[in-house]
């Protein structure tokens, strides 16, 4: 199962479609075979047989099963606009950033006489593009979500904790922890 990151970069890359996905059954197996080459390949990426990926193509069958819609729906959202995507990468990694809009619990390590106990906050803090470099190729090498909540802990540190380096210079170890809800945009 996907973690909270990877929901929330899916979420963000989803925003940034440009046109729509088609929406009937119809119309998005065509599609799919259109990319996958022919129907037992979808079939195959869809978890159905050739036969029935013919039928909905056809239009003998209106309607899937609600696993298999689903999973349908996931295979078109994954193919769509892929150069709309894969730009708006590029852009956030070398010009934007991204902006990390979360409520969670953050703790960290701080210099004695000064609190380190975790508590919630609201954050919505724009991070430089570097961290969504970072963040990008986390994802392509398949860590974790752990991995890449500390990538957003170092640019939330960076940013929001320390100010750019004009305030509390002796915090480290920012972690991220409890997660009620985490927004990427870019």
């Amino acid at each position: 199962m996907a973690g909270e990151i990877e929901d929330a970069i899916e979420r963000a890359e989803r925003e940034a479609f440009t046109k729509e996905p088609p929406k009937t059954l119809k119309g998005q197996i065509g599609y799919l075979i259109k990319q996958l080459g022919s129907a037992k390949a979808v079939a195959q990426e869809i978890g159905v047989t050739a036969d029935s990926v013919n039928r909905y193509r056809r239009g003998a069958r209106k309607h899937a099963r609600a696993d298999v819609a689903a999973k349908i729906d996931d295979a078109v959202r994954q193919r769509w606009q892929p150069q709309v995507r894969k730009r708006r990468r590029k852009q956030a990694a070398t010009a934007t950033g991204i902006t990390v809009e979360t409520r969670a619990r953050f703790g960290y390590t701080a210099p004695i006489g000064t609190t380190d106990d975790g508590r919630f906050r609201r954050l919505t803090v724009h991070l430089p593009p570097a961290y969504a470099q970072r963040l990008f190729d986390a994802r392509d090498a398949g860590a974790s979500d752990q991995q890449m909540r500390q990538i957003i802990a170092e640019g939330l540190k960076d940013v929001y904790f320390q100010d750019g380096g004009a305030r509390a210079m002796g915090l480290s170890d920012v972690a991220i922890n409890d997660i009620d809800y985490l927004d990427l945009e870019y």
